[in-house]
């Protein structure tokens, strides 16, 4: 039956929020932002329904009676795509569906909640669908969101004690064919096409439109239950290609910067134009009140401008001012727009309650990004230690840091500690294991070991906000690739058997993690506070040590002391004179003791962590 068409603007009436189709009952109103000059259609099934163009630069038309369950295409001067803001899409992001979204909440869904938590008191922990389930032998839904409510995924993340899971891209992406999932195919997917609709490869039914949405509310409701938060991988920065991207199909080049390529993957989208800005504020506050997601990390967040950002967080706290946001301070390339403008690393003072990672701390610990064959602090290589001094202090300014000595910035670039990201290794790199191997040469599973464990050390007693890659909990390794955006699972999938193979090392990393969330000492969240509360000792080369003041945090530790050796034999480090109860030595951890030292000097062994308290 052909649709009633008015063509009355009602986008007029209230301020355009990239609603593209609102659907109720009695109607579908349809609106899109395209130019003037162009002939907008929407097909609706087979109906072809003209738009009307509005004062405000918006094409409307509402087709009455009841859509819901149709698919629909917005056609631009005869190039067609679902728009740039669908809710629900075909398999393959083809085309838009009309669909209420009350239809694909699970039970209890409106009363989902999780605990949010202070910056300095997450520990995230990040994952790709597929590798952390691919290779699981009690999976039930492997790769597929899915995977995330079952007690195995579950039990998992809550014995490591993780308080957030940093999910990447989950929205509809270009690179794997929803069509042909019983085929080897994989992708991180940072290639987005439709950014607001879960990506149906991670569906159980690419087919149908409401599977994936609902779904991915199961995932989020389960992790929720089980007092684990949400952090949803978001990629503003480009699209999957220019000329077929929805963006350029509605709007040509109003959402992109002309040929500059600051994202590194041929395109780059111009987060200071009104729309785009709209669109990436409208986008964020989508997922947190449709998928009650709890915080976002926006890759290479140096290609957008500064104002933005804070527009993203200003509409944030009007949601939820617990929900989290950070970022890659950098770009792939030279971006169109002056570094001064952009929310780089070096900007953050211009970017309150918003986070970077810090590839000081990274890089000091294993090396250079750029050249995975040289090792820095972990292998004993010359003039790391001051940069992972910097990395301690979680990126501030602090009395006993020279700057000058600090690998890649010379002034702080964290006005507090929480807006600094902690780690050693993500997704976009080798692991840590790939890294060690690489870097020292004949090294043996003793000393791998040891000195992964150490490099984690380093980055959960550090006054930032820890990370850490999934699966290093289980020695993972990726057999030396680098960039593994594309490579098979027998590259990128967990080893599940690691965890009885090695069971000192997940026992190391949860006691580790728990030591953490146990010590207001390790988070102190205050510049202030870990000014005047931090204090380096002096230490043979290769070694950094530091006691915190746990008293004046309110912790119930007096003075801690935690010694860093990188070194292949023991140093003698001396520390104030005292008594010390013992809870980290020689890869293992337990807060009731594991011996005292007395006296003014201690012993470290090699390659490893001291931890000790009065």
């Amino acid at each position: 039956m052909m649709a009633m068409v008015l063509s009355a603007c009602e986008s007029s009436q209230k301020p355009f929020c990239f609603d593209e189709m609102t659907y109720s009952p009695d109607q579908t109103v349809f609106r899109l932002f395209a130019p003037a000059n162009a002939r907008c259609v929407v097909v609706l099934n087979q109906d072809s329904l003209p738009m009307a163009f509005g004062s405000d630069s918006i094409w409307t038309v509402t087709a009455k009676g009841d859509h819901k369950g149709e698919t629909y295409q917005f056609v631009v001067n005869g190039k067609a795509s679902p728009g740039v803001f669908a809710k629900a899409v075909s398999v393959n992001g083809e085309k838009g569906v009309v669909v209420d979204l009350r239809d694909t909440d699970p039970q209890g869904w409106e009363s989902d909640r999780v605990e949010h938590r202070l910056p300095q008191d997450l520990v995230i922990y990040e994952m790709h669908h597929r590798d952390f389930s691919v290779n699981q032998p009690s999976a039930q839904h492997p790769g597929k969101f899915l995977a995330l409510t079952e007690p195995w995924a579950i039990d998992h993340l809550k014995e490591l004690g993780i308080t957030n899971v940093h999910i990447l891209p989950s929205y509809d992406y270009g690179s794997v064919d929803e069509t042909r999932l019983n085929e080897p195919q994989y992708n991180w997917g940072y290639d987005p096409v439709n950014y607001n609709v879960p990506e149906g490869g991670y569906s159980t039914d690419p087919y149908d439109p409401l599977c994936r949405i609902r779904e991915f509310k199961q995932m989020v409701q389960a992790l929720h239950q089980a007092g684990i938060g949400v952090i949803l991988d978001v990629v503003y920065n480009h699209t999957y290609d220019k000329d077929h991207s929805n963006f350029q199909r509605t709007y040509p080049d109003y959402y992109y910067r002309g040929n500059s390529n600051g994202s590194g993957c041929g395109n780059e989208t111009a987060s200071e134009k009104p729309m785009m800005r709209k669109f990436m504020i409208e986008s964020v506050k989508h997922w947190i009140n449709e998928y009650h997601i709890d915080g976002f990390r926006f890759d290479l967040m140096g290609c957008h401008d500064i104002e933005t950002m804070n527009e993203i967080r200003k509409a944030v706290d009007e949601i939820d001012p617990n929900i989290f946001i950070y970022g890659e301070g950098w770009s792939a390339g030279q971006c169109a727009l002056p570094s001064y403008e952009l929310a780089m690393k070096i900007n953050m003072a211009r970017l309150p309650r918003i986070a970077a990672f810090s590839d000081e701390l990274r890089d000091a610990l294993r090396g250079p990004w750029a050249d995975n064959s040289v090792g820095a602090f972990l292998a004993c290589v010359p003039g790391s230690e001051e940069s992972l001094k910097y990395g301690i202090v979680g990126c501030v300014s602090h009395p006993q840091v020279d700057m000058k000595k600090v690998n890649y910035t010379k002034e702080a670039w964290a006005a507090e500690p929480s807006q600094m990201i902690a780690y050693v290794s993500c997704h976009d790199d080798m692991c840590l294991v790939d890294r060690l191997k690489a870097t020292i040469p004949g090294i043996s599973d003793d000393e791998l070991i040891r000195l992964d464990l150490l490099a984690q050390t380093a980055v959960f007693t550090s006054q930032g906000v820890p990370f850490m890659l999934g699966g290093e909990e289980l020695l993972r390794t990726k057999q030396g690739v680098h960039n593994s955006y594309e490579s098979p699972d027998s590259i990128n999938r967990l080893d599940w058997q690691n965890k009885t193979r090695y069971p000192q090392v997940f026992d190391y990393y949860k006691k580790l993690i728990a030591l953490r969330k146990h010590h207001l000492a390790f988070r102190m969240g205050n510049a202030n506070s870990v000014q005047s509360y931090l204090d380096f000792l002096s230490t043979p080369a290769f070694t950094v040590a530091y006691r915190l003041n746990g008293h004046a945090t309110d912790d119930q530790w007096n003075d801690i002391i935690v010694i860093l050796n990188a070194n292949r034999e023991a140093v003698s480090v001396d520390i104030p004179d005292g008594v010390y109860k013992v809870v980290c030595c020689d890869g293992q951890i337990d807060e009731k003791g594991l011996g005292e030292v007395d006296g003014n000097r201690v012993m470290v062994s090699p390659q490893s962590a001291l931890i000790i308290h009065n």
